[in-house]
């Protein structure tokens, strides 16, 4: 390995924000505690956490980069876009999350309602309240809700019963744009990746189409290692990822002790033959 790709690194973690069970201050402390070098915050579709875990890694053995996980729909499909060392004092990216945020409630509530059309109880206030009861609520405190109501043991069986298409309570919604996300990023001052390519189980030709567009409008990264990757994966996200001379990037994905695969810092390190997207802030301190 070099210097870079011995660094641990993660770059996709997950609060109370969003859809992770953990405060900003305590994912940060489990970052701390699991010897992390980089960590970014990437909550879903909000940078309402990243104040917090930028106060609380201050002055701490750990450098913090602000993030955002933000959902976006391409060809059919929803992808999710880390925008990373966005600024989280630009005006106009809250203002665009916010709107996304209204999009999520509206999405929540059918869903609940597909659940309730198909002789499901309602679960919308016990995801809203595992949301801590503000709008931003998303499949994971859904899945929270129906293991509470005994509908299901564990987030696994969630996901192969309920919430997924062609399943009670999958809603398909309309995400903003691709191109209209990287603007969001781009004008943040911030860095666009995509994560967990794998997940989307696009075939070889839709792939190509992606990052071709992805690339063009300005995007610079592909999440190689990451929760939801395979070894094979991995592997093969490190050739496209060179085919197209993007930086490569690792992350957990982490949202939850009791339902994540990786922990904070755990997850498979970098293929050592990609460049890492973190090399880009070695100049800003010297590791």
């Amino acid at each position: 390995m070099t210097i870079l790709h011995d660094l641990n690194v993660d770059l996709h973690t997950h609060s109370k924000a969003s859809d992770g069970s953990l405060s900003p201050s305590e994912v940060m402390e489990r970052a701390l505690s699991n010897d992390v070098d980089i960590v970014a915050l990437t909550d879903h579709d909000t940078i309402e956490g990243v104040n917090e875990a930028m106060q609380y890694t201050e002055g701490k053995n750990i450098y913090f980069i602000p993030g955002v996980e933000i959902s976006t729909s391409w060809a059919g499909v929803c992808i999710h876009v880390l925008g990373l060392n966005i600024n989280p004092n630009d005006e106009q990216l809250k203002k665009s999350l916010s709107k996304i945020q209204d999009g999520r409630y509206s999405r929540a509530q059918l869903m609940d309602k597909d659940l309730t059309d198909k002789g499901f109880p309602s679960v919308i206030q016990d995801a809203l309240e595992f949301a801590g009861g503000t709008g931003q609520v998303g499949r994971a405190h859904f899945a929270r809700a129906l293991i509470k109501k005994e509908l299901c043991e564990d987030m696994r069986e969630v996901f192969n019963k309920f919430l997924i298409k062609g399943k009670p309570g999958f809603v398909d919604h309309q995400w903003p744009s691709l191109k209209s996300v990287m603007e969001i990023i781009k004008k943040s001052k911030g860095l666009g990746v995509i994560a967990h390519p794998a997940r989307y189980r696009l075939n070889y030709s839709m792939l190509t189409y992606l990052l071709e567009e992805f690339q063009e409008l300005g995007g610079v990264g592909l999440e190689v290692s990451t929760g939801s990757h395979s070894a094979l994966d991995i592997e093969n996200f490190k050739r496209i990822t060179n085919d197209f001379r993007f930086e490569g990037s690792r992350g957990s994905d982490f949202h939850c002790p009791n339902e994540s695969r990786y922990d904070v810092g755990k997850a498979p390190y970098l293929p050592d033959s990609l460049l890492p997207i973190w090399s880009r802030w070695k100049a800003e301190r010297v590791f």
